[in-house]
């Protein structure tokens, strides 16, 4: 039997970072700085427990039934009050939805908004995840080049100008997947501008907003729209555990039967009782306490992994300093391709991500590799980052 697979599915390329993230599973002497996961110490599991228990004894009913496409009412409600009051949003006119976590965002915007061939602006670098859903539905992607501030406006309004049919701008602006970098408030706002100017979206994915270790609270994009082109995206994977896949997707009202009709074709309605789960994590039980000792400890973790940067890595080397979040993205000098670099750690038990895998063109080589510090013991990220630091100096010389 030959199986007819679709063109735009036939040239995708599954995640380098699952295949890592296997690898390591199979071999736990590896040191993992590749993947993108919280501290296991994070997870409040006897509570968590509690609650699922507690509600399994209260209305079990309602929680081994379908549920409704959009989501959980009080959780709904209970995001609104909380976006609100955290991101200075004015929601009056928009409708929260909730997602079976921040993929499924990307996923729904997709597939409401782009046509085959359309254009889609994403940060360069950006998270692989999202592009390939973008890929998925046959979109025309284009990088825009990130700074230490965020994407660079020149570049990003010239392709607003040349790129046929673009429909989207795609950004992380908090602590940025790969880059670990936070887009500014006068980017944010010329982000926004632009987007006015040429009648665009814009998607604003915010999975590690809460997590801020450092600097100043910036406002989101989101907190800007005064007409409704902003689509903003949260998730509880980073901030309470990932296995719950539950997200929320904020988008304006007029649009909301068509996101219910697009969210039913994908999965009928997000888990009842992880629902209900968060409801009451987010609203009964000490949410602000849990974000404060979590960015607690990845203050401590990333500040170990830096200063180890400093001391071991070759000279050369050029990173990133991020103010919350799970990413540090360094880069070897320019025209050095970090993938082999990124395969010889491997052999010697390190594992992090070479930067093509988070390039709209994944064949182009790319100097920077990325790492996280969240999920990896304090005693690897020293040892790790020594590890590395050897090897930048036997690379570069």
């Amino acid at each position: 039997m030959q199986y007819p697979i679709t063109r735009r599915m036939e040239s995708l390329q599954g995640s380098i970072i699952r295949e890592l993230f296997k690898l390591i599973k199979k071999d736990p002497d590896i040191i993992p700085f590749a993947g993108g996961a919280p501290d296991n110490s994070t997870f409040p599991i006897e509570d968590m427990a509690q609650i699922v228990a507690d509600v399994f004894r209260d209305d079990p009913i309602s929680l081994l039934q379908y549920g409704a496409a959009e989501g959980y009412m009080p959780l709904r409600e209970a995001m609104r009050e909380h976006l609100t009051k955290t991101q200075g949003m004015q929601l009056e006119n928009d409708e929260i939805f909730t997602i079976s976590g921040a993929q499924q965002g990307a996923d729904l915007t997709a597939k409401l908004f782009l046509n085959e061939g359309d254009t889609i602006l994403v940060e360069s670098p950006s998270f692989v995840g999202c592009l390939n859903a973008y890929r998925s539905y046959g979109a025309n992607l284009h990088g825009i080049p990130m700074e230490t501030d965020g994407m660079n406006i020149d570049k990003l309004e010239h392709a607003l100008k040349i790129q046929p049919n673009v429909r989207l701008i795609y950004t992380i602006p908090n602590f940025q997947n790969p880059s670990g970098v936070t887009t500014s408030l006068e980017k944010r706002k010329a982000i926004y501008a632009l987007a006015q100017k040429y009648n665009v979206l814009i998607l604003e994915d915010n999975p590690y907003g809460e997590l801020r270790f450092a600097g100043e609270h910036i406002p989101a994009i989101k907190s800007l729209d005064a007409d409704g082109r902003v689509i903003y995206i949260a998730s509880f994977s980073k901030t309470i555990a990932p296995a719950l896949r539950v997200g929320s997707i904020v988008f304006p009202k007029a649009i909301a039967d068509r996101v219910n009709v697009a969210k039913q074709c994908t999965d009928v309605h997000t888990t009842v009782l992880m629902q209900h789960l968060c409801y009451t994590l987010l609203t009964k039980w000490d949410y602000a306490g849990h974000l404060a000792r979590a960015t607690a400890l990845y203050k401590r973790k990333a500040d170990l992994m830096l200063d180890a940067m400093a001391a071991h890595f070759h000279p050369s080397i050029q990173y990133t300093r991020p103010e919350g979040g799970m990413f540090v993205m360094a880069f070897l000098p320019d025209g050095m391709d970090s993938y082999p670099f990124v395969m010889k750690a491997i052999n010697r038990k390190v594992a992090c991500v070479p930067g093509a895998a988070f390039g709209v063109d994944t064949s182009a080589p790319a100097s920077g590799f990325r790492m996280s510090f969240t999920s990896p013991p304090e005693e690897k990220i020293a040892k790790g980052i020594e590890i590395l630091g050897k090897l930048t100096h036997e690379w570069i010389k």
